[in-house]
């Protein structure tokens, strides 16, 4: 959809609905695995002013029984990697989807705050306000999770998807002109943070193969999913992935433009052996990739290749090597004359 105005471009709710008569856009709610995080750092960001060059330790955390909504036992996320060692910048954690760094941001912040700010942005299936939504999850809808993103793209502005624009009778007359509904949502220098923060996805994180031109030899990768695809444009994204690889999601946002995409079987029980094949950087993002190659051949459509407008007077540092500098000056002067 078009994050400034609401109308839907595309929209694909099955693979065949002579066979297939259900919309997994609108009427199927899914684990939406790390595409949450967004909604977790947005949140950090818009209240705690964070930069995504802040950095906060890899290590391992656990949230006692009794705190936000935890129950029976203590709960710690683990990592995919297994790796807790080390800090990483907020840019880099939510690039690598680190599970751990997203749980110290719900744990500061509490999960009620977040669920607040995914309600907001149009999410209507019900959120618990509970710790693990810090790692996605919650079931929502597909179609929930593209308005809930575009407001990101649109400066933190959260725009109704509409499907129908007007209505005319036969002889031209107007009976229905849509007027899209809009509301505030974040300020937008969280909005604009929080697109920076996802830009490293595609950068050097989950969705980085969408710019890489390397590994051309697996059949695989050349053939059924159309890669490698090369983009040189500014994108923002998430990746996301169950725990059971039953569920892959990309959302991919260029500034006029965010597309999302599910890839699961109709029966849950449906799912990939490994992470290999079943994670959302595999499942899903190949349709997005294929999607937006063919919208760049089209100039009609005018899909946007510029880069996220950055709005005036940003107070919210995103050029890291100049914080980093900054910071280290502030650490010289702290031992020197000791404030």
């Amino acid at each position: 959809m078009e994050p400034q105005t609401g109308q839907v471009r595309a929209w694909v709710g099955g693979i065949n609905y002579k066979h297939f008569q259900y919309d997994h856009v609108y009427q199927g709610a899914r684990q939406v695995g790390s595409t949450f995080k967004p909604f977790v750092y947005a949140t950090a960001i818009d209240q705690l002013k964070l930069s995504p060059c802040d950095t906060l330790p890899v290590s391992q955390i656990t949230i006692p029984v009794g705190s936000h909504g935890v129950v029976e036992f203590d709960w710690t996320p683990k990592n995919s990697g297994g790796e807790y060692s080390g800090y990483l910048s907020l840019k880099a954690a939510l690039a690598k989807s680190v599970n751990t760094i997203s749980a110290r941001l719900m744990d500061r912040i509490g999960p009620a705050p977040i669920v607040r700010l995914a309600e907001k942005m149009g999410i209507e299936s019900n959120i618990l306000p509970v710790a693990s939504i810090a790692l996605g999850s919650v079931d929502l809808k597909l179609s929930e999770m593209v308005g809930a993103y575009s407001t990101f793209a649109n400066k933190g502005i959260y725009t109704k998807p509409v499907m129908i624009t007007s209505i005319e009778d036969k002889n031209g007359t107007v009976l229905y002109q849509f007027v899209p509904e809009t509301k505030d949502v974040i300020s937008k220098e969280a909005a604009y943070v929080t697109i920076n923060l996802m830009e490293g996805v595609t950068q050097f994180g989950s969705g980085a193969r969408l710019r890489t031109l390397g590994r051309t030899s697996y059949d695989y990768n050349n053939v059924i999913t159309g890669y490698p695809y090369g983009f040189v444009n500014p994108i923002a994204g998430k990746t996301g992935t169950t725990q059971n690889q039953s569920d892959g999601w990309f959302m991919g946002i260029v500034p006029n433009l965010c597309t999302g995409v599910w890839v699961g079987g109709d029966d849950r029980a449906t799912h990939f052996e490994t992470v290999t094949f079943g994670q959302g950087a595999t499942m899903a993002l190949p349709i997005w990739g294929l999607f937006m190659k063919k919208c760049y051949a089209d100039k009609t459509l005018n899909v946007s290749t510029e880069a996220f407008e950055q709005p005036e007077n940003l107070s919210i540092a995103v050029d890291c090597n100049a914080y980093r500098s900054s910071q280290k000056q502030h650490e010289e002067l702290e031992d020197e004359f000791g404030f």
